[in-house]
């Protein structure tokens, strides 16, 4: 017989959403499965709201689930015969999924403030279709940007000739070495370790009333409110509160209730240092964009220059340990050297292009790039594979990444969970693995492992995991 399972589902939302997170799972998740759940309750009892089921395979196994949230939405499942594991784990993914769904939906009905002491008040960046289409979970390789330095080769062949190689190459190099100062300028915000707090404050707004006032928040307004708040707040040595908030929100058609209000505080910079001290190396420099597309990126001609980018969404959405798994990942880009790796890598394919592979090329130029962009982006899977697994060897927290990928990714993860898709995932131009199988790695790894050669045992668990989705 299967032994119970329990876990609980991490999230950012405040109490008074609960009610209706577990209302979204039983119509989103429950009720479309009817052949493999029954039995629903849902209700409150006292201040903790439950949603209980049984899941079955008829004639084989069923199991009884309850969820309760209160401080937290945790998850009990009790089987009553022998559960495949496989069931197990999917059923867990599937509830953490119909959670994140509905927490998007109330992301995008939110108000957050992000504020770090001391400096200037910034707005929030809207995310643009460009930034949506080439962010990545947990994008940190430059290999799109090397790629692209390359498309301006057809001009530079036009005005001097050969001497383009020299010239492509040189650019790219360049680009490489200063790449910890490109990426200082995109951050907005700097920390350190003198400054080393994010404040965030996000108030949930009722759904059904947010179209109402959508049109009055516009960029401005938002600014106002924020510099408003912190200035009778944080400025002052204070914390946030709701009354003080109802009256400045209140201004602008927006009500503000204590139990719609969830407010952190966190000290990146002391969880960078620590992923530092882990890996060795010198704590890197820090920018924060204030946008709430969640992500992280670092990049640098060496540890010692090195220089991570991490947003405010994806800060709002972790747990602290999550962040610092996250951190680790990036810092494993770093510390192998990643960005140099890529540029070779994308440097050789070039010179390659123009020397033995030239009469493939001239013979059908869009063939040979759809495969040699495939092939670099497909080798570039094993470093993004190897910075997951430096991360579970150096942090020690292989279960918090898994959980943190999960989070971040989980709109891809359904896509993936499509069979035709699978094989798309591995082929496709991003130089991530499929969330699945990253996930899935993760989750094998129940200690911290000791693993003598990263790249190349990630570069086999790679190849292995695209075998397995042929």
């Amino acid at each position: 017989m299967s032994e119970t399972r329990s876990f609980a589902i991490e999230t950012e939302l405040s109490y008074i959403c609960f009610k209706d997170a577990l209302k979204f799972m039983h119509n989103y998740y429950l009720r479309t499965n009817p052949s493999t759940f029954k039995d629903v309750q849902r209700g409150t009892k006292g201040d903790t709201h439950f949603l209980n089921f049984t899941a079955f395979d008829p004639g084989n196994w069923r199991m009884s689930v309850k969820v309760r949230a209160s401080r937290r939405i945790h998850v009990e499942m009790i089987p009553d015969g022998n559960v495949p594991k496989g069931t197990l784990d999917d059923l867990r993914e599937d509830l953490i999924i119909s959670v994140e769904l509905f927490e998007d939906i109330v992301r995008r009905h939110s108000l957050y403030f992000v504020w770090i002491k001391g400096q200037k008040i910034i707005p929030e960046e809207p995310p643009s279709r460009t930034r949506k289409t080439s962010s990545r979970v947990f994008s940190s390789s430059m290999l799109v940007l090397f790629i692209l330095l390359f498309g301006i080769n057809i001009l530079l062949f036009i005005f001097i000739g050969i001497y383009a190689v020299i010239a492509i190459i040189g650019v790219q190099l360049a680009f490489v070495l200063l790449a910890d100062k490109i990426f200082l300028r995109m951050g907005k915000w700097r920390i350190t370790k003198e400054n080393p707090y994010i404040h965030i404050l996000q108030f949930h707004l009722p759904i059904k009333n947010y179209e109402k006032i959508e049109d009055r928040l516009d960029e401005d307004s938002i600014l106002k409110i924020k510099t408003e708040i912190y200035d009778k707040t944080l400025a002052k040595g204070r914390e946030p509160t709701c009354k003080l908030g109802e009256r400045i929100l209140g201004k602008n058609g927006v009500k503000c209730a204590p139990d719609r209000r969830a407010a952190k505080v966190i000290n990146v910079y002391r969880i960078v240092k620590t992923a530092a001290e882990k890996f060795n190396i010198p704590v890197p420099k820090i920018v924060i964009s204030n946008t709430m597309m969640p992500n992280a990126a670092a990049t640098g001609p060496s540890p010692g220059r090195g220089v991570i980018l991490i947003t405010t969404g994806l800060l709002a959405q972790l747990e602290d340990d999550e962040i610092l798994s996250v951190v680790g990942h990036e810092l494993g880009h770093l510390k192998g050297r990643d960005p140099l790796y890529l540029f070779a890598l994308t440097s050789g394919e070039f010179v390659l292009r123009l020397t033995i592979f030239l009469p493939f090329f001239l013979f059908s130029p869009f063939l040979y790039l759809l495969v040699a962009m495939t092939i670099i982006y497909f080798i570039a899977k094993f470093f993004e594979a190897r910075a997951d697994l430096l991360s579970a060897m150096k942090i020690g927290k292989p279960g918090a990444l898994a959980e943190s990928l999960l989070k971040i990714g989980f709109r891809k993860l359904q896509y993936e969970r499509i069979p035709s898709y699978r094989l798309r995932g591995w082929l496709s131009w991003d130089p991530h693995p499929p969330t699945y199988f990253r996930i899935h790695r993760l989750e094998q790894m129940k200690v911290p492992p000791k693993v003598r050669h990263p790249l190349i045992r990630s570069a086999r668990d790679v190849l292995g995991g695209f075998k397995a989705a042929l």
